[in-house]
């Protein structure tokens, strides 16, 4: 995951479609599918690091581990610089913004929040002065309000600057385009952390619409 993060932070650079490259590569009959994105959870974020701890009381130095922790824990805060740019480019003003995240658990379909990526990504937008706002059907309102945003019922009315989504639920599938209009306030910024919405693009070229 670390390394297709790191692709993805080249390609973004170059001016790439990073799921356009991964698709050709895929093409080859002994490619391994992998996709960037945030890392969370009980298990990636945490056990390296007993590894990590063992090998340095052996006397050894562990580097491609420890590497790869640095490039997934940057993901967050990249992710929060993506909406950021996403409405400097609408003409949109950063301070006092309303970001809506959709999806603040680790992964999608599951009530889980331990080691949620999430809290990382709020304490950037909240360093901008953003308003952050969280919406997720698979937890309470209180369970939301834990990472210090404003938690949400509903989407109605809400008049988004940016909407990011975190982590795609399936209750989130079926959202149109016309939805992330009514959502939005203005031009719609999306940030579609797994590049799951890539045809709300396609069918509306004016959004500002960025993905890992």
């Amino acid at each position: 995951i670390a390394l297709m993060n790191e692709l993805s932070l080249i390609f973004q650079r170059m001016g790439l479609d990073t799921q356009a490259v991964l698709e050709a590569a895929g093409t080859k009959w002994n490619f391994h599918h992998y996709r960037p994105g945030l890392v969370g959870g009980h298990c990636i974020p945490v056990d390296p690091y007993y590894l990590v701890y063992k090998a340095e009381e052996l006397g050894y130095h562990p580097q491609v581990i420890l590497a790869g922790r640095s490039i997934n824990d940057y993901m967050p805060k990249h992710v929060a610089e993506l909406a950021i740019k996403g409405m400097n480019d609408a003409g949109k003003v950063i301070r006092g913004s309303t970001v809506v995240i959709l999806g603040l658990t680790y992964k999608e379909n599951v009530p889980d929040t331990r080691e949620s990526p999430s809290h990382e990504m709020i304490a950037e937008l909240r360093e901008f002065r953003a308003e952050v706002y969280g919406y997720d059907p698979l937890l309470t309102k209180e369970e939301i309000a834990r990472f210090n945003v404003h938690p949400l019922d509903d989407l109605d009315g809400i008049g988004a600057d940016c909407l990011i989504v975190n982590v795609p639920h399936d209750r989130f599938r079926d959202l149109t385009i016309d939805d992330v209009r009514r959502i939005s306030k203005g031009t719609p910024v999306v940030v579609d952390v797994k590049g799951v919405f890539s045809r709300w693009k396609e069918q509306d070229p004016a959004i500002h619409y960025r993905k890992l």
